[in-house]
């Protein structure tokens, strides 16, 4: 039986997911952020930082992160194909 935590020189290191989760985990992650960030932008400027800003912003985030997520999943394979034909590659 695995541990959550693994040891490696006298401390405590949690395990990492393999690279294979990379493709998901990196749009779940900017998902999140970028939602939260904006829907709470746009909320605030709105309803102000007062009184029912918490509520209707969980709400925008929510919604707006069940639209981002699979989105992100679907665009972003074609996101880095123009960034590699806009960018130049590094040289070995």
């Amino acid at each position: 039986m695995t541990s959550e935590f693994s040891h490696a020189g006298g401390r405590r290191v949690r395990r990492k997911l393999p690279p294979r989760y990379a493709g998901i985990v990196m749009p779940l992650v900017l998902s999140i952020l970028m939602t939260a960030v904006v829907s709470a932008i746009s909320t605030a400027l709105n309803l102000g930082l007062s009184g029912p800003f918490l509520g209707r912003w969980t709400g925008a985030w929510a919604l707006s992160w069940l639209v981002a997520f699979p989105t992100l999943l679907v665009v972003l394979p074609l996101v880095r194909r123009i960034v590699g034909a806009l960018v130049e590659q590094p040289r070995a």
